[in-house]
């Protein structure tokens, strides 16, 4: 149904609410867009010009996706709403691994940010969390008997982390005990992402670890993307939810990586 007020909204505010639209639907033509907002195609592909160039989506012909590719990551807004199940039967098992005295890092993953939400309610205390994903620093600050340790550096708002030069610095000067870290893909023996400003903070983290766990849902394996992070073999274990195909599984066992598949068995906290 069309939408008569969209013409009359500012672009920004427009663009704003399309950006909203996509990312929870996922994808969108520009016809349906222009019905929806009431204004033409070539305004609507104006608009949807600036999401691209702002990061948010990505353009294909005749529409829109907030979906990831190869070279493209999707907006965290959209990573939050996909593959919760998944998500959550992997950060149920991964919290196995924590005890209390440790000293854990979380990339700025929407896996690990799972880790973190159950971390309010888990009771493992004492234990310092370090992260430099905000998601994660709203959901821990004033936490009872967690340390919260927060990653500076530059602010990016499509991923809602601190990345660059001086968050690696930041990391460089740390020693923790786990370090729990997600990436876009795996495939062939390697972690893969499609953005060389993630992969610089993410090693940096996997080398401040005495153990490293990935966290991934199944539909990231037999993926790439642009960049290679590290080989598999960085990591001391892999989990994976139970939706894992066995041609996936036989990959992995190929490549000698050690690998648990989780049960999604695990309610929302």
């Amino acid at each position: 149904m069309s939408n008569s007020s969209g013409g009359q909204q500012g672009p920004a505010a427009r663009q704003a609410a399309m950006a909203e639209q996509v990312l929870a639907d996922g994808s969108a033509t520009a016809a349906e867009l222009a019905e929806r907002f009431g204004v033409s195609l070539m305004t609507i592909h104006r608009d949807l010009d600036e999401l691209e160039r702002q990061g948010i989506v990505r353009k294909f012909r005749g529409g829109v996706t907030a979906q990831p590719s190869g070279v493209f990551e999707s907006n965290v807004q959209y990573r939050l709403k996909t593959m919760r199940a998944e998500k959550a039967a992997v950060a149920e098992h991964a919290l196995r691994l924590v005890e209390p005295g440790m000293a854990i890092l979380l990339d700025d993953s929407t896996s690990t940010l799972e880790i973190a939400r159950r971390l309010r309610t888990a009771e493992i205390t004492p234990l310092t969390v370090v992260t430099n994903f905000l998601e994660a620093i709203n959901l821990l600050s004033g936490q009872r008997g967690i340390h919260l340790m927060a990653l500076g550096g530059d602010y990016d708002p499509l991923h809602s982390s601190f990345l660059g030069v001086s968050c690696v610095e930041a990391v460089e000067q740390l020693r923790v005990d786990v370090c729990f870290a997600s990436t876009s893909a795996v495939h062939g023996g390697y972690a893969y992402h499609q953005e060389q400003h993630i992969v610089s903070v993410k090693r940096a983290m996997l080398d401040a670890a005495a153990r490293n766990v990935l966290l991934i849902d199944h539909t990231k394996l037999g993926r790439v993307a642009l960049h290679r992070v590290v080989p598999l073999s960085r990591f001391d274990t892999l989990l994976v939810d139970d939706g894992a195909s066995p041609e996936a599984l036989r990959d992995l066992d190929e490549h000698k990586v050690r690998y648990e598949v989780c049960a999604m068995t695990a309610r929302e906290p």
